[in-house]
């Protein structure tokens, strides 16, 4: 490794734009998986331009230096976990809102800027960004962007690469590229748009997109449905997708409402195998109406309790709890956060085998979600200095993602592979569908510098 690079780095950002710290360089070393293995990077540059994306890459071109991209840190994969003496490249300070088009329905977006703040800007005029995740509060859209993140919303209103028109892309050797563009419909050419998203830092580092907003949707009617078996609850959840499109449907089980409740308390029922949460956002008697469908739906699949308000402080109320889960799972123990998918009709079965894993195990699993589409996450709770519960722990991880592909299911439904997943790629994907990632990595990044050993 160049004796240089610190030097070069210097010439090409401000003062400001390059650290070397070591206290810094350490808050920079991972994500939120924090037990994921980390190496010590060389030097973190934050720059504050396309321009300067495109000169540090240079730079670490000719040195031969790896790169990992990063936002606010929010990630649960590993994926921006340093690298041994990599440069930390922080999008940080590229946080702007460069364009709100609110004929067009669009915005024009840095990928520093927080999934809340483009949220609260567009709403002071009437719309909506529509891309959810439950780090929506501080998670960045370049970090949102890089893993495809999902959220509550989804269900109705599809991931973050269904939101998005256009981006500009700085890949390893410093050229920029802009794919898609303003429109709803694009279909000149290869759909880089889609490559990018997703790829996890390791094609290129996204320094704008152009995002499709939404108008503001009407307030929304909630519904909440206590079960007394997990196989009610899946029932119901696939006869609700069956026939109607809720904003929102999501399960927690009763782990998951027994931390919450412990944590928070709010009432709810912690003898309850699951509890389902959803909500129309059809708005006013259509609303009421189409929740008072849902209902009956759960009815009829057994819940022992229901019920519905259209009160919108009380449906963010019960939210509220949902969105909890994860931080009230926090409290019990190191946490290893799961992310993988199932066909709606095999919801009840993945819960059913989460369970059985847990059993088997001795392993504190708590599993919420998002039901509509089949997204679950089964959290795993344990002691990380006792080397028996982690390897318990680990032991767990690999028989949910077993069940999960027994059950025709994705290791990752938004999270990304970043660290964590990537040994177990290869066997969702297959030996052919693997060649095609390694050829394309090698067309856009020959000297393997973005991201090395994530996704692939």
């Amino acid at each position: 490794m160049s004796e240089h690079l610190e030097r070069d780095l210097a010439a090409v950002v401000p003062p400001e734009g390059l650290v070397i710290d070591p206290d810094v360089l350490d808050a920079h070393r991972h994500d939120q998986a924090a037990w994921a293995p980390a190496g010590r990077p060389r030097v973190l540059v934050r720059p504050g331009s396309t321009a300067e994306v495109q000169a540090v890459l240079r730079v670490a071109t000719a040195h031969r230096v790896p790169v990992v991209a990063r936002g606010a840190g929010s990630g649960l994969s590993g994926g921006a976990n340093a690298v041994e003496g990599c440069i930390v490249l922080s999008l940080a300070r590229m946080n702007r809102i460069l364009e709100i088009d609110r004929r067009a329905l669009l915005a024009v977006v840095q990928p520093g800027v927080i999934n809340g703040a483009l949220k609260a800007a567009v709403a002071e005029q009437g719309l909506w960004y529509a891309p959810d995740p439950a780090s929506w509060e501080f998670s960045t859209l370049g970090g949102n962007l890089a893993t495809n993140a999902g959220g509550l919303c989804c269900v109705k209103y599809g991931v973050t690469g269904d939101s998005v028109l256009g981006l500009e892309v700085v890949l390893a050797d410093g050229s920029v590229v802009r794919t898609g563009g303003r429109t709803v419909k694009n279909v000149a050419g290869y759909d880089l748009t889609r490559l990018f998203v997703g790829s996890e830092g390791t094609l290129g580092i996204l320094t704008e997109a152009t995002l499709r907003l939404r108008p503001r949707p009407p307030k929304a009617t909630t519904l909440l449905a206590s079960f007394p078996s997990l196989t009610g609850a899946g029932v119901a959840v696939t006869d609700i997708m069956a026939g109607l499109r809720p904003s929102l449907l999501e399960l927690m089980d009763r782990t998951t409402v027994r931390a919450v409740e412990a944590a928070r308390p709010m009432g709810l029922d912690g003898e309850a195998a699951a509890l389902l949460l959803a909500r129309s956002d059809a708005g006013g008697e259509q609303g009421v109406a189409e929740c008072a469908r849902m209902a009956a739906l759960c009815e009829a699949a057994g819940a022992s309790f229901v019920a519905q308000s259209a009160d919108e402080a009380e449906g963010e109320l019960l939210l509220g709890a949902r969105r909890f889960a994860f931080p009230a799972l926090e409290k019990l123990g190191t946490t290893l956060l799961d992310d993988v998918a199932v066909p709606l009709s095999r919801i009840a079965e993945l819960l059913a085998a989460v369970e059985r894993i847990a059993a088997q195990r001795g392993v504190l699993i708590g599993t919420f979600g998002h039901a509509g589409d089949g997204n679950m996450h089964p959290t795993l709770v344990f002691d990380r200095n006792d080397p028996d519960a982690v390897a318990r722990a680990q032991a767990a991880f690999e028989d949910i993602l077993q069940a999960v592909g027994a059950l025709g299911g994705t290791l990752t439904g938004e999270h990304g592979v970043g660290l964590l997943k990537r040994p177990f790629l290869a066997a969702q994907l297959g030996p052919g569908t693997m060649r095609l990632h390694y050829t394309l990595k090698a067309a856009m990044d020959p000297l393997g510098l973005l991201n090395p050993g994530k996704l692939l």
